[in-house]
């Protein structure tokens, strides 16, 4: 590729919600933006994240000059424990994201060898071959940027994940006028979020949250109040600290006491110390005296709100008296764990708010209004529709094209897939490997052979198969045995597995007629025999697993 030349390519977050990376190339030189993760669907069995394909990044290691983080979301930096130990750069950022990524590090042992550069809003700063600008704009998180990249083939810019507040809790805007003014100079390629590229109008305002809560609580004077949100978003948090009032303040979940700590430190969260009570004193409190804030707003199984909706938290026994608010709203792939946890605490006698019934939450993604705004201020002569499923990328693409985006200007990209910028113009380049890398807690990193095992399992049930013969005499002395997981039981499940037994039987005895002892081929035959058993009477293809041993 021709120094002058400028290649983006797509690691992850085109196609899906999560796993956000991409690499910017300039001078043969390497900016990754971004390093997040994904969690898992409900038939991803055993998963516990899920990763960008790294292999390709690894490879030309040694042409990264740093890592630029947008923002602190887990589905924009949870991935950097797992590049840091093969990748070791500079990671730039704000000091609220850095303080985020940071805890994470060192939670993995990583973070006394990494190396973070602090920048600040509208900062421009000299990365390797690149100039790169940090422009304040505003999300669910406080100190997210958008990056504008200064490059041979001009300016390079990516929204990061943003939204048009007007009236953030912070008072730190979209700076509208530096995004207009890159228009003016000429932006050559635009990557800009898609996640509410379906919805039209503008997002609401996060302000618009702190009076539903205030309303709610001072509705609810004698009931003890939850509170579960992001842990990272400290706008939100604030304004629950703000309604909460006289009443004393507990945190439950590590990250959300991390989180808060490092608020305050950094002075994004105003709150006295003698607001916050300890877990312990929830046993003295009474309810009207108290506003629990935890974490769990997404179903995680061991979260504090999952813990409090299974009763399993010894500080704490949820019952009528309580009113839980679930300030969020789940991440797609999340639903059926935020349901079942909204179950569980109705099955504890609590009323449970959401944004379903109250304006408890607001998107921090901006809607089809705002992404026309930011088309509009930066007129980009090239395009590409970033963070999203494949349909947001759809419907993003079609408001640059009515945008004056021309045709061929407008790229639909996946993971793997690049973008070039050169003296010829916009087009495609070559692909990269970038494949779901899945995290198993227990057996480390897996690929898609066991987790298709895993589902087949879950799907299909087993069948366990036991026999015994006499290798001398060539008799089977031991009848076959079947027994099954993972099936229904009943009569019909009786009848199935004495059936697929005498089939097993038969064909174990044919070949035992026909000279064969061989254990290997004997247990081969019997797995043979019931499998097709099985599956011409059920239609199903469970795993069959068989013992057939010489006694």
């Amino acid at each position: 590729m021709p120094d002058s030349a400028v290649r983006v390519t797509f690691l992850g977050g085109l196609g899906e919600i999560g796993r956000n990376c991409c690499a910017i190339e300039v001078n043969g030189r390497l900016l990754v933006v971004d390093v997040g993760l994904m969690f898992p669907e409900p038939d991803m069995y055993g998963v516990d994240l899920i990763l960008p394909e790294f292999t390709w990044l690894i490879e030309h290691k040694d042409r990264v000059d740093g890592i630029l983080l947008t923002h602190g979301h887990e589905d924009h930096t949870g991935g950097l424990r797992y590049l840091l130990g093969d990748l070791r750069v500079p990671i730039y950022g704000s000091a609220l994201t850095l303080g985020f990524a940071r805890h994470r590090l060192e939670e993995a042992g990583l973070a006394k060898d990494t190396e973070f550069i602090e920048v600040a809003d509208h900062e421009r700063r000299r990365i390797g071959p690149c100039d790169v600008e940090f422009i304040p704009v505003t999300h669910s998180v406080p100190s997210a940027f958008a990056l504008a990249l200064h490059t041979p083939q001009g300016v390079v810019v990516h929204s990061g994940d943003f939204k048009l507040d007007q009236l953030p809790i912070d008072g730190r805007r979209t700076d509208l006028a530096r995004l207009a003014a890159l228009g003016d100079e000429g932006v050559a390629l635009l990557l800009s979020d898609s996640t509410n590229a379906e919805e039209p109008g503008f997002t609401q305002s996060e302000s618009t949250v702190g009076p539903a809560l205030r309303r709610l609580f001072l509705e609810r004077p004698d009931r003890r109040l939850i509170v579960a949100c992001f842990a990272s978003h400290l706008h939100r948090i604030q304004q629950v600290l703000d309604a909460a009032g006289d009443r004393k303040v507990v945190l439950l979940g590590r990250s959300m006491v991390k989180n808060v700590e490092l608020g305050r430190r950094l002075g994004v969260l105003r709150v006295e110390t003698s607001a916050l009570a300890d877990p312990a004193a929830l046993e003295r409190l009474a309810p009207a005296d108290v506003l629990v804030l935890c974490t769990g707003s997404q179903g995680e199984p061991l979260s504090a709100l999952a813990r409090l909706a299974t009763g399993d938290m010894r500080s704490l026994d949820l019952g009528p008296h309580d009113t839980v608010v679930l300030s969020s709203h789940p991440i797609p792939g999340n639903e059926f764990s935020v349901g079942r946890v909204i179950d569980d605490l109705h099955r504890r006698g609590a009323e449970v708010l959401h944004s379903a019934h109250e304006t408890v939450h607001v998107s921090g993604h901006a809607r089809q209004g705002e992404l026309r705004t930011l088309l509009e201020l930066t007129r980009p002569k090239a395009f590409v529709p970033v963070h999203g499923e494949y349909r947001h990328l759809v419907h993003h693409a079609a408001i640059a094209r009515r945008m004056g985006v021309p045709d061929e200007g407008v790229l639909l990209c996946e993971d793997g897939d690049s973008v070039v910028l050169d003296d010829r113009g916009f087009r495609r380049g070559p692909e990269v490997p970038a494949g779901f890398h899945y995290v198993d807690g227990h057996t480390g990193d897996i690929d898609d052979r066991p987790l298709e095992d895993r589902r087949m399992l879950a799907n299909e049930g087993v069948v366990l198969i036991a026999a015994g013969v006499d290798a001398e005499l060539g008799k089977l002395v031991a009848w076959p045995t079947v027994s099954t997981r993972g099936w229904f039981d009943g009569e019909q499940e009786t009848t199935l597995r004495h059936r697929c037994a005498e089939v097993v039987a038969k064909a174990i005895e044919d070949a035992l007629a026909k000279g064969e002892r061989d254990p290997e081929a004997l247990n081969r035959l019997a797995k043979r025999a019931a499998g097709r058993f099985l599956g011409q009477s059920t239609r199903r293809s469970p795993v069959v697993l068989s013992a057939v041993v010489s006694l």
